[in-house]
């Protein structure tokens, strides 16, 4: 199946409930990059006043998944994807709605090279966080790799 063949927040949304509890919105999801919203909900909000780092997290890391299926979607029929490891810095105070883009950080044809191999590739997704204004509020890098399937 690829990512032409259904839509990939609407997958995400529905199997991942924690992007409902959020709320997030997917704006764009491509293999070449996935932007999703939060907005500002007080109810997140951490002492600051701003979004608890948690669902900043959240945010980050459900951007990665979305252009990982994007990607890789059709290859779920012989590897699942996971994510092994992630890494996120809090740059400045974030408030109001936010956005998280993704972007692949290795070539998906090297990607799916490995695989054809026999071998679990791994590869990194880079999401920058920012606020209305502009301001990169966080930065996270999230290691993926697709296992192959027994």
């Amino acid at each position: 199946m690829t990512a032409d063949q259904f839509n990939v927040g609407e997958f995400l949304t529905a199997s991942v409930p924690m992007v409902a509890t959020l709320g997030l919105e997917y704006l764009e999801t491509t293999d070449q990059r996935a932007v999703l919203r939060m907005t500002d909900q007080k109810a997140y909000h951490n002492h600051v006043g701003g979004p608890h780092a948690g669902a900043m997290f959240t945010l980050a890391e459900s951007a990665s998944g979305a252009i990982v299926i994007a990607a890789f979607g059709d290859q779920m029929s012989r590897a699942v994807p996971l994510a092994v490891k992630a890494e996120i810095g809090y740059k400045k105070l974030a408030k109001g709605d936010l956005l998280a883009t993704a972007t692949l950080g290795r070539a998906k044809a090297e990607v799916l090279d490995e695989l054809d191999a026999g071998q679990r590739p791994e590869f990194p997704v880079h999401v920058e966080i920012t606020r209305a204004d502009g301001a990169v509020t966080g930065e996270m890098t999230i290691t993926w790799t697709l296992r192959p399937n027994s």
